[in-house]
């Protein structure tokens, strides 16, 4: 697949900050900003991919095509979702477009993919893939991550369920990738160890056309946990009703099964499903209030976590670069101002943790109607969430990263 370049031409007006700044004037005068974006733009995980690129055009053209006094000049890579193009993606971003820094990956596996060559490069990376040991067991001087990890909206939402919902008893099902096993093992862990049993495991391929036989396995229990991304939990929602199974069981969703950029195809069967997630374009303070209502505006839906994820890191990207006056060269200092990154953003405060992982808040939201569309209203927030919940970090590192295996499932019924 071939990458599309985009350059953003320079404006005319300075910000403030640089008039004031002679660092930022003297950025004015160099080469242009090389960002790559590395998404999905083909296949199930495309709508979020789309709403990648959308979103970080939009922060840059907001900004006259700058960023920190630098002219943007932006290259988009499609990997079409396959794990086997992400390293020729990263390569050539690097190799040909010369880069200085990159937005993505989108998926996990992309991200563990490409992982190598970001360290070989020394490719200073804002991901938007969520895959744990990123940040953990693995961690990268090159990487930073301003979402969150698989796991990180489903520790809360596990908790949720099991302490003001009540729930018993609960079905996990996910994509069957290191995304879905990593988030559905955080949400087992903190469920089980309040009291609930995972008494279920489903994980059906990532294209799979059909959830028929996945659907007529399904135990009695008190909800259903989604952990699936891109287009996947709109589409297991329809056939799940078209089954008959509306109402026999709550469906609960990780933070990409009900997404704004899906919401909009659907109907009244989302309304009242309760998801957990770092953003919701309902979310009420100054950054949202103007990003959320502007996105909506031009392409004629609410912005969701692919959205807010490239809006979020190129904020967290433009603040660092101002910390070292615009110089994308200087390499090291531009990763440790990343390190030190503490502001507010559309998804709330953004600080990050020793291991180059956000922290910020997390939002139980329930689907809603309103002005004739479907939203992600707010109904709870866990503040201050880290990728660790509750647990202390070294203990939490002690143990294997999630997957299908971690945590043992010890209720599942036959």
């Amino acid at each position: 697949m071939s990458i599309d370049r985009r350059s953003f031409l320079q404006g005319t007006a300075l910000t403030g900050l640089a008039l004031s700044s002679p660092s930022l004037l003297l950025a004015q005068s160099k080469e242009p900003l090389r960002l790559g974006l590395m998404t999905v733009k083909t296949g199930p995980l495309a709508s979020g991919g789309i709403d990648m690129e959308r979103a970080l055009q939009m922060y840059i053209a907001e900004r006259d095509g700058m960023l920190a006094g630098r002219k943007v000049e932006l290259t988009v890579a499609d990997t079409g979702g396959v794990p086997a193009n992400a390293k020729s993606k990263m390569t050539e971003l690097f190799e040909r477009n010369k880069i200085q820094a990159l937005i993505g990956p989108l998926a996990a596996y992309e991200a563990l993919a490409v992982d190598d060559y970001i360290r070989e490069k020394k490719i200073p990376t804002l991901s938007v893939a969520a895959a744990e040991d990123m940040t953990q067991r693995k961690t990268s001087p090159w990487f930073v991550r301003g979402t969150s990890t698989s796991a990180q909206c489903a520790h809360p939402m596990a908790d949720y369920c099991a302490k003001i919902m009540k729930y018993k008893r609960m079905i996990v099902i996910a994509d069957d990738i290191a995304y879905g096993h990593e988030m559905t093992g955080g949400f087992q862990r903190v469920f089980e160890e309040n009291g609930g049993k995972i008494v279920q495991k489903l994980f059906p391929p990532l294209t799979v056309p059909d959830y028929g036989s996945f659907l007529a396995q399904l135990k009695s229990a008190d909800a259903i946990f989604l952990g699936f991304a891109g287009s996947n939990g709109f589409r297991f929602i329809r056939q799940f009703n078209e089954y008959g199974l509306k109402g026999k069981m709550a469906i609960i969703g990780g933070m990409t099964a009900l997404d704004e950029g899906v919401l909009k195809n659907m109907g009244d069967e989302a309304l009242g499903i309760q998801t957990a997630c770092w953003y919701s374009a309902e979310l009420n303070n100054p950054i949202n209030n103007k990003f959320s209502p502007a996105f909506r505006k031009q392409f004629g839906y609410d912005p969701g976590f692919y959205a807010a994820a490239t809006y979020v890191e190129a904020a967290v990207l433009e603040n660092a670069l101002m910390a070292v006056g615009g110089d994308a060269n200087n390499k090291e200092g531009l990763m440790a101002a990343l390190r030190k990154t503490n502001i507010p953003s559309a998804r709330g405060p953004v600080s990050f943790d020793s291991y180059g992982n956000v922290v910020g808040d997390v939002y139980i939201r329930k689907v809603e109607r309103k002005d004739g569309r479907l939203v992600n209203t707010v109904t709870k927030t866990y503040t201050n969430v880290s990728q660790f919940w509750t647990y202390d970090p070294k203990a939490f590192l002690a143990n294997p990263v999630y997957s299908r295996d971690f945590p043992p499932a010890k209720n599942l019924e036959s």
